[in-house]
């Protein structure tokens, strides 16, 4: 046995712990092929910056269910691992090159990948320290990263077999695109929020001068790309103007007016100008009048050559002087403020740029619809909180085609290459055998087209007979938050059941965001982020995973507090008190816990096993549906409660006693029930409870091995609980009389109970002890018939009524001097309120209401003098 500081200290209890698992192994699956095996893969955190606690939040929650099923008795695998995170790494490492003076494309692609992967260990090596400082039991032997020579080979194979099925191509479509990071973006990789704009009212003459048309736009700058204007051909005010020509304003190009059902007639002018290369609307609108495609823009947003005059200008410089120009010449004729909706980038925070591109897709219905109709199957995914399957759904019912290529360098390198001389293409795992003649795609894939593939390839996929994946594949329980379906839930299960033919996993257990303590979302221009190593550093990790694993329910945002951080030590440090109490009362030969020998039992100890048996059985229950904040709840109150506050308590009438027999008993059974307490807790508080159970008789070299309690039925004891309950009722009933007549428990007092019957009678004669003990009697009288004092303080509780006689209590004396001064008070009030009543002036200029406040005050005080005159009456006839 160890000797345990007087206080809590995290610092201490946590040194060089992790340290010591991994030295000893025990994260690392079982190898017991009868186990029942459970896994899950870690959502990979981006090598981009360290984890904040959102990242706290979701491995704390793996690690609990992780380590809860290793001490069950599963096989289980715990397998971490990182993103690359492409247009997110190559952001920051460009931005820190940047403010350095460089810039990738002097570098070239070679030495400007070396540097990302310099910021990838970098920042790796931050990642795995923090998991190191959470506890986080994981299997660093199996770590994997999404640019990995397996994984890569698993980007390949999907890719060139989708390609193959028809299902990836390559073309020409309006996309997102990002002119500083100078890439395309998907549609969840656009982020649109309210800025200020115009419309621009422009006059668009007939080129047969016959007059002019209206034209309203928020985008001037791409006017250059007109190559249409289009009315509804409902619209009876333009059906004549089908087929002429207008001038395009600020050129010298004709362009004409077609009719498409496309147009809104309700929305401006029923007239809107048609621009295939720069909105996807008008893309489709060309596609169906055979329109040319005019692109405006350079990659970096600055006008080309189809600009004229304005070849080179940033694009929102050129608004401006194009606005300009067109108010000059007479073309403009309004401009009308407004705010509406506009994408950024969600990496660069950017205006996205809407324009034509050649890109490679995924064509994304067949595999939805696919991935819908596996919904309704047994094997189906179980999202939890269930209203999050509908989430999912909708989306997967309106999804678009998925673009895949970025024009990064920093990612997976498209595995397709164009033939120098006849342009062919040749889509490959390997790259051409005559690979002088061919030259690669330059785009890499999009981030998630690889971490849609990482609940398999992490095991080893493409290779189904590899022993991780035919055992831990498909893995158990994936933890998430709800901002992430879209991105990245719905794609690992689309593309898992094309590629396995199964769900990527048995549950998905949605979270929601870690809010500040006015429930605001944590950002760094509001400057209330929290760093969860500084909370850990004040702390401890034990403190910080029980408040992000019993703060909340599934599904639901949490708000992070300091008082909630105390409030969390406070809990560990009374279990530390505890463990200090059990294990100092403990004799030096002291055996590791063992099953108790029940026949032995006084009530308490039949209450406290009965006790822990109900919360060992709901933590099961509650665990295995993911309500952790239900199951914390529970395991709180039987720890501080019924353990700590009554248990450890009269625990100490008879360690204090002179039974020795007794005292051996009850020692095995406080060490039994802190055993199973510290099992019970341990996948939560790792840290702590190891300290507490090594410090203690044990046997095995760690806890995180060690198995997890179970329910036995034996010691199912719904009398001792009643008893128990209806003693603790008692006692409480004594405690609130001394506290309300602020009588200390270091008088005794004559206690009188009436109880209902004989039953309730033998309960307190059995248990005479704790009595003396919690309530100090010193006379105790019990009996079904009691001639109540005429002046005691009672209480009444389910089986029973207490009555203290109120003399032992107080002194009759002082109390009557206290109530005689409480009465001159009162009656210097009244006599207050009835001089300013009496007042004519006040009564007649005072408003009415303040005029019935001094009446409504005058009625209380009289009648709590009253009750003090009926009081002062009852102790003289007493005295």
């Amino acid at each position: 046995m160890t000797d345990l500081a007087p206080k809590y200290n995290p610092t201490e209890v946590e040194a060089g712990r992790y340290e010591q698992w991994l030295e000893e192994g025990v994260f690392k699956p079982s190898g017991d092929k009868k186990a029942k095996p459970y896994s899950i893969v870690i959502p990979p955190p981006n090598v981009t910056g360290k984890l904040h606690l959102g990242h706290a939040w979701d491995t704390t929650i793996q690690d609990t269910l992780i380590r809860m099923k290793r001490m069950q008795g599963y096989d289980t695998l715990y397998l971490p691992g990182m993103d690359h995170a492409g247009i997110a790494t190559q952001a920051k490492v460009e931005a820190k090159m940047r403010a350095e003076g460089k810039n990738r494309h002097e570098m070239g692609r070679k030495k400007f990948v070396e540097q990302v992967w310099a910021w990838k260990d970098e920042y790796a090596a931050f990642i795995k320290s923090q998991w190191a400082k959470l506890g986080l039991s994981l299997d660093y032997e199996r770590e994997r990263f999404t640019l990995d020579d397996g994984l890569s080979k698993a980007v390949r194979k999907v890719f060139v077999q989708l390609y193959n099925e028809g299902l990836i191509y390559r073309g020409e479509y309006i996309i997102n695109w990002d002119p500083q990071l100078q890439t395309a973006l998907s549609d969840i990789e656009v982020i649109h929020q309210d800025d200020q704009g115009a419309f621009y009212h422009v006059n668009y003459p007939f080129v047969d001068g016959s007059g002019s048309i209206e034209i309203a736009t928020t985008r001037p700058e791409t006017m250059f790309g007109d190559t249409a204007v289009a009315v509804n051909p409902d619209d009876e005010r333009y059906k004549a103007l089908v087929g002429k020509e207008v001038l395009l304003p600020l050129t010298d190009r004709k362009i004409p007016i077609i009719a498409d059902q496309h147009v809104d007639m309700e929305f401006g002018t029923g007239l809107v100008k048609i621009t295939p290369a720069h909105d996807p609307n008008d893309f489709l609108v060309g596609n169906r009048h055979n329109l040319a495609r005019i692109n405006v823009m350079n990659d970096d947003g600055t006008m080309n050559e189809n600009a004229g005059e304005f070849n080179g200008m940033d694009r929102f410089a050129a608004r401006k002087a194009i606005v300009q120009k067109l108010d000059d010449e007479g073309y403009l004729l309004r401009t009308d403020p407004i705010v509406h909706s506009v994408g950024h980038s969600e990496r660069s925070g950017v205006q996205v740029e809407p324009r034509l591109s050649t890109q490679w897709f995924v064509k994304m219905k067949p595999l939805a619809e696919a991935s819908l109709a596996h919904q309704k199957t047994d094997d189906k995914v179980n999202f939890i909180p269930n209203r999050f399957e509908h989430t999912y759904e909708q989306w997967m019912e309106n999804v678009h085609d998925w673009v895949i290529s970025r024009q990064l360098w920093w990612g997976h390198r498209i595995p397709a290459w164009y033939h120098k001389q006849t342009g062919e293409v040749y889509v490959g795992e390997e790259e051409p055998k005559d690979i002088e003649n061919w030259t690669q795609d330059n785009d890499v894939l999009d981030t998630w087209f690889s971490s849609a593939l990482w609940p398999f390839s992490t095991m080893n996929w493409p290779d189904t007979d590899d022993a991780d994946f035919k055992r831990y594949f498909p893995t158990n329980t994936l933890v998430t938050g709800y901002d992430i379906i879209f991105f990245w839930v719905s794609r690992m299960m689309f593309q898992s059941l094309k590629f396995t033919g199964k769900s990527p996993f048995n549950d998905v257990v949605i979270h929601g965001l870690i809010r500040d303590e006015q429930g605001r979302k944590m950002s760094k221009s509001l400057g209330n982020g929290i760093d969860p190593m500084e909370v850990i550093e004040k702390y401890g990790a034990d403190a910080l995973r029980w408040f992000l694993m019993t703060g909340s329910t599934p599904g639901q945002d949490t708000r992070f507090s300091y008082d909630k951080m105390d409030a969390a030590w406070n809990f560990i440090n009374k279990i530390w008190n505890a463990s200090r109490f059990v294990i100092m009362n403990l004799e030096e030969d002291a055996v590791p816990a063992r099953k108790p020998d029940t026949t032995k039992f006084d009530l308490s100890d039949r209450w406290i096993f009965s006790r822990l048996n109900q919360t060992i059985a709901d933590v099961i229950r509650l665990s295995d549906s993911f309500e952790f904040g239900e199951s914390g709840r529970i395991v709180y109150n039987f720890i501080w409660n019924d353990f700590c506050d009554w248990y450890i308590e009269m625990s100490k009438v008879v360690l204090n006693g002179t039974d020795e027999e007794a005292k051996s008993n009850k020692q095995a059974n406080l060490i039994y029930v802190l055993d199973q307490i510290l099992r019970l807790v341990h996948p939560t508080m790792p840290f702590v409870t190891e300290k507490l159970w090594l410090s203690m008789p044990h046997e095995g070299s760690s806890l995180t091995v060690a198995a997890y309690p179970e329910v036995d039925a034996n010691y199912q004891d719904d009398a001792a609980e009643k008893e128990m309950n209806f003693l603790i009722e008692l006692i409480k009933a004594v405690r609130n009389i001394r506290a309300e007549a602020n009588a200390p428990m270091s008088n005794s007092i004559d206690l009188l109970i009436q109880v209902d019957s004989n039953k309730e009678a033998a309960i307190i004669e059995h248990n005479t002890d704790y009595l003396a003990n919690f309530v100090h009697p010193k006379n105790l009288k019990v009996a079904t018939e009691i001639e109540a004092p005429k002046l005691a303080k009672n209480a009444v509780v389910k089986g029973a009524q207490v009555f203290v006689p109120l003399e032992e209590l107080v002194d009759l004396g002082e109390e009557i001097e206290k109530l005689q001064r409480d009465q001159a008070k009162l009656k210097a009030e009244i006599a207050r309120i009835d001089k300013k009543l009496g007042n004519a002036g006040f009564v007649s200029k005072a408003p009415a209401a303040v005029v019935d406040e001094q009446k409504t005050k005058r009625a209380d005080y009289e009648s709590q003098l009253e009750a003090v005159d009926a009081r002062i009456a009852d102790l003289k006839d007493n005295q």
